[in-house]
């Protein structure tokens, strides 16, 4: 096994559409259906004419499957998930650079247990240009407009801006 693996190629014409400079590519994984570019400031995928671009901030989790090397990215708005068919099975690479990148802009986070067995996770973020700024990340079936919610929510973004000093 090769201690070092060169990455795949992006072809000329996809990069030139994404406007990305060289040395800020940081992963590559070629699709069964395009390409999936990992940038200094997020996930860009390329399918024929289409060009989804999401900054490292907006994944909320990413899942990659053993049976289909298919990489599944979740997304903190809501949007559905986007499902990524890698062409190379071998780990690391995009799913490792993107692991990377997302736990890099988590500067903290907590947890908050709703009635019913609901959850939020209320969440700190550093975004590509160093700015901080909090998430609420929930199901839809979490109502912020109840009082006692908003009330647990908003304590909570208390407390996790004030651990890392932005009382």
């Amino acid at each position: 096994m090769p201690l070092f693996r060169r990455r795949p190629a992006l072809p000329d014409d996809v990069r030139e559409r994404l406007g990305a400079a060289r040395s800020d590519v940081l992963a590559v994984a070629e699709l069964a259906d395009g390409w999936a570019v990992a940038t200094r400031a997020g996930l860009a995928v390329v399918r024929g004419e289409d060009v989804l671009r999401r900054a490292w901030t907006d994944v909320d989790a990413a899942r990659l499957s053993d049976e289909t090397s298919a990489l599944t990215v979740t997304w903190v708005d809501g949007t559905p998930a986007t499902e990524l068919a890698l062409v190379d099975r071998s780990p690391g690479g995009l799913p490792r650079v993107l692991h990377e990148r997302v736990q890099s802009s988590v500067v903290h986070h907590e947890q908050v247990a709703l009635p019913g067995r609901r959850t939020v996770r209320v969440v700190l973020r550093r975004d590509a240009d160093g700015r901080l700024f909090t998430q609420v990340i929930g199901t839809g079936h979490v109502d912020l407009t109840d009082p006692s919610t908003a009330r647990a929510v908003d304590e909570a973004e208390a407390r996790v801006r004030e651990a890392a000093g932005l009382s």
